[in-house]
Formats: C-alpha cells, sequence, structure tokens
C-alpha cells in the first residue's frame, strides 16, 4: 500500500454508483458562471446605503418630487372625510379642495344634495355613487346623510416661504404666529382676518395645535386658497429665525407691558404671536417675544376669542401703515 499513488480519499467503493449518468446538462457549466457583477452599494437590500437612498426616495416623494419644493402634504396627515349634506355644501361654496363626492344609491336627492354635485361636476371633481354599505365602510359607521366629501391633507408652506413672499412686498413684513390655538375654527378665522388686512400668512406649531382642516378651509370662507398657512416644528426657534430676520416679535397678552393704543412698532416688519383664549402665551414663546401687546377692554370682559383679538390687532397695524403711507 506504500507505493500506490492514490490517495485514500480518491479510491471509490463499487457498487456505489447510483447509475450511468450521461451528462450533467449544462448544470456544471451554469454553476461555474457566477451571479454576475456585484450591484452597487445603494441597490443591495439591507446596506446603510441602500437604507439612505430609500429615505431620499421618499422625502422627494413627500414634497412632490420637485427639487427645491417646501411644501409639506400634511405631515403624515390622512386624507379627511367630510360627512353631511349641509357640512359637504359649505365646504364646497368655500373652495376647499376635494378629491371625490361620494353620493349613496338611493339618496334622496334633495336641493342640497343637488346642489353638492352641481358644485362638484363644476369644480372636476370625481363624483361616485356607491351602494349605502360602501359608504357606511368609508366613513366608519358614522351618521353621513347619505353624502360625504374626500378631502386631502393640507399642503402647507415652509415658515421660510413666508419671509419671501414678505421680501416681495412693497409693505413692510407682517406674520401671524398662532401658539397653543387648538380650534380649526379659530385658526380658519385668523387666516380670514390675515387676508383682509394684508399680512403674508400663518404660522402653526405642527404638535398641540388646530391644523388646516376642512373646517378651518371653511371657517377661512376661501381665504385659505391665498394665504400660506406654515407648520414649525419648533415654534420658539422660528420665531427666533424670523428676529434673525429683522422681524420684531410682538406677543398679545392680557397683562402685556404696551397697551395697543401705545403700539409703536406696528409699522416695522412684525411677527404677531397669539396665545390660546384659556392659557395664553407658552413661557418659552413669551420669553421670546420683544414686547407684549394688550387690547383696552371694558370692565365686564376679560379676554377676547383668539381668533378676534387676532382681527382686532390686525386692524390697528393695518391702520397705522395706511397712515404712514399717507
Amino acid at each position: 500500500m506504500a507505493g500506490n499513488s492514490k490517495r485514500r480519499g480518491a479510491m471509490r467503493k463499487e457498487g456505489t454508483k447510483k447509475g450511468m449518468v450521461v451528462g450533467s446538462g449544462g448544470q456544471r457549466r451554469r454553476a461555474l458562471q457566477g451571479k454576475g457583477p456585484t450591484p452597487p452599494a445603494e441597490m443591495r437590500p439591507g446596506h446603510p446605503a441602500a437604507r439612505k437612498a430609500s429615505r431620499a426616495a421618499n422625502t422627494k416623494s413627500k414634497q412632490g418630487g420637485r427639487a427645491g419644493d417646501k411644501r409639506r402634504p400634511g405631515d403624515g396627515e390622512t386624507p379627511e372625510t367630510v360627512l353631511g349634506r349641509n357640512p359637504v355644501v359649505e365646504c364646497l361654496r368655500a373652495g376647499v379642495p376635494a378629491t371625490a363626492l361620494h353620493v349613496a344609491l338611493g339618496t334622496n336627492a334633495d336641493e342640497r344634495v343637488a346642489e353638492a354635485v352641481q358644485l362638484a361636476a363644476d369644480r372636476g371633481i370625481s363624483i361616485l355613487e356607491v351602494p349605502r354599505g360602501d359608504l357606511d365602510r368609508i366613513t366608519g359607521g358614522a351618521l353621513h346623510q347619505g353624502i360625504a366629501l374626500q378631502v386631502p391633507p393640507y399642503a402647507y408652506a415652509h415658515p421660510d416661504e413666508l419671509l419671501e413672499a414678505a421680501s416681495e412686498s412693497p409693505d413692510p413684513g407682517l406674520i401671524v404666529a398662532l401658539d397653543g390655538v387648538t380650534d380649526p375654527r379659530n385658526l380658519g378665522a385668523v387666516v380670514r382676518s390675515v387676508g383682509a388686512f394684508g399680512a403674508h400668512g400663518v404660522v402653526v406649531p405642527q404638535r398641540r395645535a388646530a391644523g388646516m382642516t376642512a373646517v378651518a378651509w371653511r371657517t377661512s370662507a376661501g381665504t385659505a386658497a391665498r394665504v400660506p398657512v406654515a407648520r414649525a416644528t419648533n415654534l420658539t426657534r422660528t420665531l427666533k429665525e424670523y428676529a434673525t430676520a429683522g422681524f420684531m416679535i410682538a406677543g398679545l397678552d392680557a397683562e402685556g407691558s404696551v397697551s395697543l393704543d401705545d403700539f409703536e412698532m406696528a409699522t416695522d416688519p412684525l411677527v404677531l404671536v397669539i396665545g390660546s383664549e384659556g392659557k395664553g402665551l407658552s413661557r418659552l414663546v413669551k420669553e421670546t417675544c420683544d414686547v407684549t401687546v394688550s387690547i383696552p377692554l371694558a370692565g365686564q370682559v376679560e379676554s377676547l376669542n383668539a381668533s378676534v383679538a387676532a382681527g382686532v390687532v390686525l386692524a390697528e397695524v393695518a391702520r397705522q401703515r395706511r397712515v404712514r403711507r399717507g
């Protein structure tokens, strides 16, 4: 055995062969071909570069796919469904953006349903007749009176866009910021006053604040189509950025250091900050203000609704600016 040149591992026992093998059928050749070139890192599942590319693609998709577009459609909000004949008609009259009008089959077509269908048709909104059971499912079983309006999330502006709008205006910049206002009707009313008195937009916090729902849009009486509403991730930081850009920050406060009658900053680039009716301005926002302003009231009234207060101050600011222009 010592002179045998065969390796022990190369020896084969007789009778172990299962049968004749005519050929490999090309399997051996294919096995040797390999899997092709290695794909780029951003195309390999699980690779950090692939995850980064995915996040970038998602961000671009949320921004509408346009470079430099700062609009943020809803910041993760879902589409809204307005239910009931009167609310649907009011939204359509106010020009609330909508994607579809759902009408249940067999619904009694009174004048409100007929008007809703006509308004939707005039604006090119899809009108879908659906079985009542489908509409029940769409609305989660809520009372809908046989009609529902699908409203997409509002496309918020970026706070920087309000600065850009102010810089393009011949008048000093004027922006309204809401601190802790949670009623969408108040937000809609403020947007309406902002449009009426020539301000350049509204800033709201991203959390714990009213957003531009269909109710807010309807309350604005369509003004929301012309007045940008921006969402700030951190309102205090945004106010500081506005101050750096040359704006004076004036907070509305029942115990303000200056009365509206003596408010001399009205003709400067100005951010007017309005707090909630109950709590007023938050501590950090109040500390960011250059001045706090109070509205003189009769003794029987302690405070004003946030949207009413905004309208009063905006009217006075607009008056002082008209006087200065002469």
